[in-house]
């Protein structure tokens, strides 16, 4: 199966953070995932809406929560004052030049090889026929 991408409201919550579900989309009662599936629907009010990482699908997935069953939400990472982008206490690594060999040139299509008499095949270099086993000269 193909999971394409489309747009919709989920595409506009951030990963692992929790929000009130009234607020991200607004609609009708739903279940919190984590309560058992005999429980009443609960307004939106009362809910919070989490949208998880997925292996297979880089949009992610959305679940319902309770306040009871409502997940931690991560610490936020830490932030480096310095230089953002790069961690501290790393020094830059020596750039190493990489030396290639120069690129061969294709071998010509022109070329004619050698071919067997009887079933019109290209022999190969060991000059025997893999058709027929005839040596060719």
């Amino acid at each position: 199966m193909k999971i394409t991408r489309s747009n919709d409201w989920r595409d506009g919550l951030p990963f692992e953070v929790p929000l009130l579900a009234a607020e991200a989309v607004p609609g009708e009662p739903t279940r919190c995932v984590g309560c058992p599936a005999a429980a009443e629907p609960r307004e939106r009010t009362e809910l919070w809406v989490v949208k998880h990482r997925h292996p297979n699908n880089h949009a992610g997935f959305v679940r319902y929560y309770c306040a009871e069953h409502k997940p931690k939400t991560p610490p936020p990472p830490p932030a480096s004052v310095a230089n953002p982008g790069k961690p501290r206490g790393t020094a830059p690594k020596p750039r190493v030049e990489r030396t290639t060999a120069p690129k061969r040139p294709a071998p010509s299509l022109d070329v004619v090889r050698a071919m067997c008499p009887d079933c019109f095949v290209e022999v190969s270099a060991t000059g025997v026929c893999g058709m027929c086993g005839q040596r060719v000269g």
